[in-house]
């Protein structure tokens, strides 16, 4: 290690070893410590595992199944910038579900009214939503844990009500129509295109995020989540910091309610109330505060679940149990997820990316136990 310094420093430059079964954990410098990944093994299957999904995921799944894996990519979208908010600045927000709200509206305006193209309407959807987040972000220059969250659920009624009744712009309780999307001449119609815009901008975001973690930014989130005092006598001045994680989180949630407005081509005012913002919520706990994987693990969850949910009930409705039972099935989905999040809690505070690394270690380290 130290002849491979002094080679550096003459300006030697040292030949790439491809590391795919380290005995160990070395870092030579402070570069190191900032990679993605620890071996080429998790570039290789990083690599066949994109190349699989955007090629056989299409071929392979029945428009029900394809509907909901974009769902899984819209959702998984959302949810990382919730986590950027939540598990790495440690801010908690209640009102995820209007922000998400906020770009699907904007998007649907900018579409209908001004007819901006798709790939303009995206980004500018969450530059809007990432200022309403600024906005609803002033609370935590005051306000920390309990006193902020009550303060972003009142941001998440705000909205609401604004989405409502300002009919001007979301023509209330009638809804918007969108334009199909278009990008170079090509229409976005059908779940098969949609899955490749959806999971093309999920990759991006991802990078986005994890390069975000990475720099000066990154760590100052951490450091508030840590400790917000220690932070700011490290020279940290928080409150620009959580105001930004406040823009960014905003940013990934407007994106991602674009793209879901463009994929319905019809939105209304209903989705987006408290409950989808529970369900966000339980996507970044389930799923692995602080974990870019955790993000899309529980939206795959929380996707999941729903779907089970609907099935279950329709099957019981149909075999005449609701009925017979007295049974009010309307509670029944927020029963499910707090019982979710509880037990995630109790036996998993990581969440499923913890589950993950546990699973993938035990293949790694096979046949020895630790």
């Amino acid at each position: 290690m130290v002849f491979s310094a002094r080679l550096k420093s003459k300006g030697y430059r040292m030949k790439k070893k491809f590391i795919f079964h380290p005995c160990g954990n070395y870092r030579e410098d402070y570069e190191s410590q900032l990679n993605v990944y620890e071996t080429d093994y998790g570039r290789l299957w990083t690599a066949v595992g994109l190349m699989l999904l955007f090629t056989l995921t299409p071929l392979i799944s029945s428009q029900y199944f394809l509907y909901v894996v974009n769902s899984v990519g819209i959702a998984a979208i959302a949810a990382i910038g919730l986590n950027i908010l939540i598990g790495y600045t440690g801010q908690i927000s209640l009102g995820h579900g209007a922000f998400f709200g906020v770009g699907a509206y904007g998007a649907a305006y900018l579409a209908a009214n001004w007819e901006v193209p798709f790939l303009i309407s995206l980004p500018a959807a969450g530059l809007i939503t990432a200022l309403t987040g600024l906005i609803f972000g002033l609370p935590s220059s005051r306000l920390k844990g309990l006193y902020l969250t009550i303060a972003t659920l009142a941001g998440q009624f705000i909205i609401e009500y604004v989405l409502i009744h300002w009919e001007t712009v979301t023509r209330g309780t009638m809804g918007i129509t969108l334009p199909t999307a278009n990008i170079f001449g090509i229409d976005i119609t059908g779940d098969v295109r949609f899955f490749y815009v959806i999971f093309t901008l999920l990759v991006l975001m991802l990078w986005l995020a994890v390069n975000l973690m990475r720099t000066k930014f990154g760590r100052a989130f951490v450091a508030i989540r840590d400790n917000d005092r220690a932070a700011e006598g490290m020279g940290i001045s928080i409150f620009p910091y959580k105001l930004l994680a406040f823009a960014i989180s905003s940013f990934y949630a407007g994106v991602a309610g674009a793209v879901w407005a463009y994929y319905t081509m019809s939105i209304t005012t209903e989705p987006f109330n408290l409950g989808l913002s529970v369900e966000y919520i339980a996507m970044v706990i389930i799923g692995g505060m602080g974990s870019m994987s955790g993000a899309i693990f529980g939206a795959v969850f929380i996707t999941g679940l729903n779907e089970i949910l609907r099935w279950g009930t329709d099957l019981m409705m149909n075999m005449g149990l609701v009925t017979q039972l007295g049974l009010n099935m309307a509670p029944l989905r927020e029963f499910v997820f707090g019982l979710a999040i509880v037990l995630f809690i109790l036996l998993e505070p990581r969440g499923l990316a913890e589950v993950w690394r546990i699973v993938r270690s035990s293949f790694r380290l096979w046949p020895f136990s630790y």
